[in-house]
């Protein structure tokens, strides 16, 4: 997807305008959006045309090489409108950011300022004494990543009008050998719990139906803030927002899974049937090497004890393959595990250095071609096992969400039922016109097209006339790289 800014104003401009560039992951949107809405607060006029604006602000990510290369790539795209367009101000902010600091006003001049990842509540000070035509004292704004929204910052939305991305809880506690996490976001912090509860509630009288409840370790949270079985509490309180009617928890670590966090999910209402559970590996040496708690043996019970406790769960998963001292064999029992245990969706992800973690200096390096070859390996494998388990949909009526038009062809909606994540799971197409985005219908299941499911209006089902949808501002470019 491209990556866009805000539509303009029509009305005439008086305030500094702000072109803004959204990359990395949901996280990140995250950041973007309390960004874009402390911006606005602040006396700025966000424009979609980068060429009309007077300050571009690029949220950068810089988890593995990928998404830093494509960080950096943006950056220097945009800095060329310092020529042909009005630019006066160029930002790197977020991650790559925090984690090479004063590096990249050196290695990118045309950047005018680095804004870290404890400094996003500074951002509109921060663009006024950049603009300010004395000479500029300040161009790095670092620090030790504190910062933390809470229900009362401004923030504004990208995307689908009706699902939205909560941030519960910042930073990590985990020591996993592969991750840069820590370096760039810093030791956890959550929110308390009536923080999170005010802003769902507001989200949903805004029109969000389904809240996506992310952090970097969300089966953590409120361990920092003295709380036992914090998520399973915040779940508890999170199910009473009438408004909103699907709940989704992502990055659960697969450690502290109790049996009344499982109850919870498979009796509470609004908690959708979908667990996302990264699991890296399954070999026990590279799960020791990864800094990884529990061996092979945990892994298998755990996911065996999700599925008995919540029937019909939809579980997705990641793994990395080329990680230090993989070997052959640790494969193929990644390979047999994945053909055994027949998830629903799994992503896989090319082992790279990242400076600052202890990964860096372990031996036995797998070549580049060789972790290729074992990631398409391993995607076309569970590519069969999804399509197989799509199958099962054949002629049964669901419940979807329908988020808009598709991007594959105006004659046809997309939605997703509740075991579809928004942007990384498949698609449930449907015929156009039926309803709008932001209902719920029922449809019925007439084929499968790889991942993505193909549908009817199930029988007798009204077209709705009314939708809760507002138009969308802005559609963020996600990069969908980065371990979790």
């Amino acid at each position: 997807m491209a990556s866009s800014l805000i539509t303009p104003s029509r009305t005439k401009r008086t305030k500094p305008t702000i072109g803004f560039v959204n990359l990395g992951c949901s996280k990140n949107q995250v950041d973007s959006e309390v960004m874009l809405g402390t911006l606005v607060a602040g006396g700025f006029q966000l424009t979609g045309d980068a060429r009309a604006a007077e300050v571009v602000i690029i949220n950068t990510c810089g988890f593995i090489e990928e998404a830093k290369q494509e960080s950096i790539n943006s950056i220097i795209e945009h800095g060329r409108l310092k020529k042909s367009g009005s630019c006066r101000v160029l930002i790197a902010a977020g991650c790559l950011a925090q984690r090479y600091q004063g590096e990249l006003l050196k290695e990118l001049p045309e950047l005018d300022g680095v804004v870290g990842t404890g400094e996003f509540g500074r951002i509109a000070e921060i663009c006024r004494s950049l603009l300010a035509p004395k000479a500029r004292q300040q161009r790095v704004w670092l620090g030790q990543p504190p910062y933390l929204y809470d229900a009362e910052t401004p923030r504004l939305r990208l995307g689908t009008p009706h699902s939205a991305y909560l941030k519960i809880a910042e930073g990590c506690n985990r020591n996993c050998a592969f991750c840069a996490i820590p370096i760039m976001r810093g030791k956890q912090r959550s929110r308390p719990i009536d923080s999170i509860v005010a802003e769902a509630k507001r989200l949903g009288q805004e029109g969000v139906k389904e809240l996506n409840l992310i952090s970097q370790d969300t089966i953590n949270y409120g361990v920092d803030i003295g709380l036992k079985q914090g998520l399973t509490a915040l779940l508890r309180e999170l199910i009473k927002v009438d408004d909103v009617r699907w709940i989704r928890p992502f990055y659960l670590y697969p450690q502290q899974v109790t049996d009344e966090l499982l109850d919870l999910y498979a009796e509470g209402p609004r908690i959708t049937k979908y667990l996302d559970m990264p699991l890296q590996h399954i070999s026990d040496g590279m799960l020791k090497r990864m800094h990884r708690l529990g061996d092979r043996t945990h892994v298998t019970k755990l996911v065996e004890r999700i599925r008995t406790k919540i029937p019909g769960v939809f579980f997705r998963t990641a793994f990395i393959v080329g990680f230090p001292g993989e070997t052959d064999a640790m494969f193929e029992e990644l390979r047999q595990f994945v053909l055994d245990m027949e998830f629903d969706r799994v992503a896989v992800f090319l082992y790279s250095d990242e400076e600052g973690t202890s990964a860096v200096d372990l031996d036995h390096k797998v070549e580049q071609a060789v972790m290729e070859e074992r990631r398409n390996e391993l995607l076309a494998l569970q590519e069969s096992i999804s399509e197989s388990k799509n199958r099962q949909y054949l002629g049964r009526t669901i419940d979807v969400l329908v988020d808009g038009v598709s991007e594959e062809s105006d004659r046809l909606l997309e939605a997703r039922h509740e075991g579809l994540a928004p942007e990384i799971d498949g698609v449930v197409y449907c015929e156009r016109g039926i309803a709008m985005p932001g209902d719920f219908i029922s449809v019925t299941v007439t084929d499968v097209a790889g991942y993505d499911l193909i549908a009817q209006p199930a029988s007798g089902m009204a077209a709705r006339a009314t939708s809760s949808a507002s138009p969308t501002l802005l559609m963020p470019k996600k990069s969908g790289t980065g371990y979790r």
